[in-house]
């Protein structure tokens, strides 16, 4: 009986952290760059998809600088937390 309320407690908490982790993965609202966008000009214009074009490049900047910095920190901390 004690070990099923614990194995119950725990699957509980493993369903719960992947909701979690998932939350955080959510990309940011799109919805702002529509509107940051639509600001420069209607949907569909030249200014418009200019301004998309934009901001999509610099959020797949952003994303490879996040990884690679990951992965420089994971590097560093197997080279000098050698167990």
């Amino acid at each position: 009986m004690k070990h099923t309320r614990s194995a119950i407690f725990v699957t509980a908490a493993l369903l719960l952290a992947g909701c979690a982790q998932f939350e955080r993965n959510t990309p940011q609202a799109a919805v702002d760059d529509d509107a940051i966008c639509r600001a420069q000009g209607e949907r569909g214009s030249s200014p418009y998809v200019a301004c998309m074009k934009d901001r999509d490049a610099a959020a797949s900047r952003g994303g490879n600088e996040r990884i690679e910095r990951a992965h420089r920190n994971l590097a560093e901390d197997m080279l000098n937390n050698r167990r």
